[in-house]
């Protein structure tokens, strides 16, 4: 009888494989446990899943694929055909080991595809190293890899350089969604702080542009993130979390997170919370004394002091808070189809902008107030990804999106009674439908359309602090619409076993209008509405030759495009002391021509060099220059003459460099890891003289040697930086000594620096991790290139992470 049950039983389980697919299961190679978390992908870009808590996966939908990857970090990447899986009895061991090979990318097609698929360069930030780093923002996070230099103008920022590009030139999405807008500014920009790092599953830089995938502003480079979300379970009532807290001493920070997932078969939710505390920041001991903050304002209303500062190393009134929330459903009504919503919001408190508040002196300051209001990001999202039955498409992905933005200016002059709140808020609707197509084995078809509205609203008002009387002000921006049509694809080719090709093209319509009936009382315009349309071709195409297993070499050459927006066209805004940006209705797009190689070399699985070259031109640059509204080459703005500016394609611009890693691992336990970037950068002037490019960072990088065994991981690290002399200085950032050193003539220039970092992590239990690291060990006083605030000082982080 017994025998009897037990042929029934091996036959329900046969028929219930064969019904639902064979299941493997990856284990370590030297323990024989079970690895959950492993990507596993294929060569098709819409094929891909992740080993359940038992190391299992149902690879059904990799039946038809030659190859099928496994990729883990702290793993060797690897890579069987579906026979040899077979053969291996739907088994497969990973070996540890530091150096990922082969690595899933979407940000190069919006379709996960192997990195060695992609021509262009992409650095991909796992979520497992932010744990070792512990960054204390998103800006610190995109920095860690080396390929990144963050500049900070307050502490409640960062605005990230790449390939001699930044602010609205560089693009930022989350999730697959565009989260530029039309009031993203050319200076320095620090949106990026409103994503949560904790909340990162993945970060990857596309460097170059990226305009065929991501429309306007993506000229040097595109930041992806994606952000954590729950996983089905595989029967019953699944609940897992996470709880975060970590302080540092050079600001006092107090940060905490926690989430938490709630999954069945069908159906899977996620909670994430995260709040972060920030005290004013310490500078190191060692360095120019420039850098110091010897006074700072106490603003009051009936009359501002100026207090010696006890402390001239810390940098008062540059603390700050900020509140993260995520909500995430997910819903699969069958194995083709899949639901998700997701909610994120992100508010920070009032951010002091330093560099602001140290213009002056102890005798006469200039501003007793200088603040960025809460900054407010908030998105709905709902996304739909289907298989297809393969002769339209193979799979579809839909993203639907609504986001609202707020952020507005409070500032005062010392011992002057008039307070300025500028408010802007920004509804952005997008919709963005994406098919995959495969053509044979190895080659596929993407395309898309995408359509993205900005509304803008902006308002001022003027306030006696006194009083408390108000009246209205200037706004900085007209009330507008912004609006971007685009149709692209791209595809990507098997020529043969040595040789593949990925090429793209994409055509998008901008339409803007803009409203200035509400500044025709403060600024006499000639004209009260207008109208900005243009259209633009972009295209990329690109190789990836492979002569023999360890060589890879990708040529590319890539276009990229920025429309004007409403804050080239219509701002209002004092740019430096004596200056005010006007609008100009007359923009045109700026565009970028870039050419590349990058090439990978590779050793079995212990050595890695690879490099990049690029060389970009930019035409129709839009810069600020001398203007003259209704005849007139100086205006008053907010009691002082100021000489108008105003955004004008006036340049054009050259960038080249080069980018260089190498990665080593002589034992399983040991990683050798560096990094190096070097860029020059020549824009021409108002007299056709040339100048170095604002967003041109120095020779930078990072080198880290990390050690790895078990329960423990520790790394040391550098992180250095050139000098740019004062000769080297771009013209605009010689008008803004107070951010620089002095040289010994008397000149702003940027010093080098390097600083040496502890950083290690500990597995205390299966659920409980402690993370310590000392920043900044030789206490080093240094401010990063073009920064108004000076980096921390030595720096004890310690962190505690429990998981349930």
């Amino acid at each position: 009888m017994r025998k009897k049950y037990q042929f029934l039983f091996s036959l329900i389980f046969f028929v219930c494989i064969t019904s639902f697919g064979q299941v493997l299961t990856v284990y370590d190679k030297n323990t024989n446990i079970p690895l959950p978390g492993v990507l596993i992908f294929g060569n098709e870009p819409y094929l891909s899943s992740i080993s359940n808590s038992k190391g299992q996966i149902d690879i059904e939908i990799f039946s038809n694929q030659a190859m099928v990857h496994f990729q883990m970090l702290g793993y060797e990447s690897s890579s069987f055909s579906i026979k040899e899986l077979k053969d291996a009895g739907y088994n497969v061991y990973l070996t540890p080991g530091l150096i990922l090979m082969d690595q899933a990318i979407v940000s190069g097609s919006r379709w996960r595809q192997s990195n060695q698929d992609i021509p262009g360069k992409v650095s991909v930030l796992n979520k497992d190293l932010l744990q070792l780093r512990s960054p204390s923002n998103t800006a610190d996070w995109l920095g860690s890899n080396g390929d990144v230099f963050i500049q900070k103008s307050q502490q409640g920022g960062g605005s990230p350089m790449i390939r001699g590009f930044s602010a609205n030139r560089l693009l930022y999405a989350v999730d697959g969604i565009r989260i530029n807008t039309a009031i993203f500014r050319g200076g320095n920009l620090h949106n990026v702080i409103s994503q949560d790092p904790l909340a990162v599953q993945n970060t990857e830089i596309l460097f170059g542009p990226g305009s065929v995938m991501f429309g306007s502003d993506a000229l040097g480079g595109v930041m992806a993130f994606e952000t954590i979300k729950p996983s089905y379970s595989d029967s019953g009532l699944s609940v897992s979390g996470n709880l975060f807290g970590r302080f540092s001493s050079a600001n006092n920070e107090k940060s905490f997170h926690g989430d938490i997932s709630f999954s069945k078969q069908k159906w899977a939710f996620l909670t994430s919370i995260s709040h972060f505390d920030y005290g004013d920041l310490k500078m190191g001991k060692n360095g120019p004394d420039d850098y110091l903050r010897p006074w700072y304002v106490v603003p009051s209303q009936i009359e501002d002091q100026v207090l010696e500062n006890p402390d001239p190393r810390k940098q008062e009134t540059s603390g700050y808070s900020q509140l993260n929330l995520m909500q995430k459903i997910r819903f699969k009504p069958s194995n083709k189809t899949d639901w998700e919503y997701a909610f994120h919001y992100s508010k920070s408190s009032d951010i002091p902008r330093y560099d602001r508040l140290i213009e002056g002196t102890l005798e006469k300051p200039k501003y007793a107030i200088w603040n960025y209001g809460p900054q407010i990001w908030m998105m709905n999202q709902l996304t739909l990804n289907q298989l297809g039955d393969g002769r339209l498409y193979d799979q579809m992905s839909l993203k639907i999106a609504h986001q609202y933005f707020e952020e507005s200016r409070l500032n005062r002059r010392f011992n002057n009674s008039s307070l300025f709140d500028r408010l802007e808020k920004v509804n952005a609707l997008s919709l963005n439908a994406d098919w995959v197509k495969n053509i044979n084995q190895e080659s596929f078809l993407s395309y898309g359309i995408e359509t993205v509205y900005n509304g803008v609203e902006s308002t001022g008002k003027e306030i006696n602090i006194q009083s408390n009387d108000e009246i209205p002000a200037s706004a900085r921006y007209p009330k507008s619409n912004w609006t971007s049509l685009a149709i692209y694809s791209t595809y990507h080719a098997h020529l043969s076993e040595r040789l593949k090709l990925q090429t793209g093209l994409r055509f998008n319509q901008i339409l803007l209008s803009a409203d200035f009936t509400s500044n025709s009382e403060f600024f006499p315009l000639p004209y009260q509405k207008t109208k900005n349309n243009n259209s633009a071709f972009t295209g990329s195409l690109g190789l990836i030759f492979t002569p023999s297993t360890t060589w890879l070499i990708s040529p590319q050459f890539s276009t990229g495009f920025r429309a004007p927006n409403v804050d080239d066209l219509g701002k209002f805004f004092d740019s430096e002391p004596g200056a005010i940006i006007v609008p100009n209705p007359d923009l045109k797009p700026e565009y970028v021509y870039n050419a590349e190689i990058n090439i990978n070399k590779f050793w079995g699985n212990f050595l890695k060099i690879d490099a990049s070259l690029f060389y970009t031109i930019m035409d129709n640059a839009m810069v600020r220059r001398p203007f003259q509204l209704n005849g007139l080459d100086s205006i008053p703005y907010e009691g002082v003459q100021s000489k108008v500016l105003a955004i004008q394609n006036a340049a054009s611009a050259t960038v080249y460099g080069i980018q260089a890693g190498i990665e080593w691992s002589p034992t399983q336990n040991w990683l050798f890891y560096s990094k190096i970037n070097w860029q020059k950068g020549e824009e021409e002037l108002d007299d056709e003289s040339k100048s170095p490019t604002r967003h041109v960072a120095p020779l930078f990088g990072l080198t880290r040697l990390t050690y790895s065994k078990k329960k423990l991981k520790v790394e040391f690290s550098s992180i250095y930086s050139g000098k740019v002399s004062f000769e080297d200085m771009p013209v605009d950032e010689k008008g803004k000594p107070q951010l620089y050193a002095k040289d010994e003539n008397g000149n702003p220039y940027s010093p080098s620096w390097v600083t040496f970092n502890l950083n290690g992590t500990y597995k205390i239990t299966k659920f409980i991790d402690l993370m310590a690291g000392l920043e900044n060990i030789g206490d080093k006083r240094y401010r990063p290139y073009s920064s108004g605030l000076s980096a921390a000082g030595r720096n004890f982080i310690i962190s505690l992470k429990a998981n349930f």
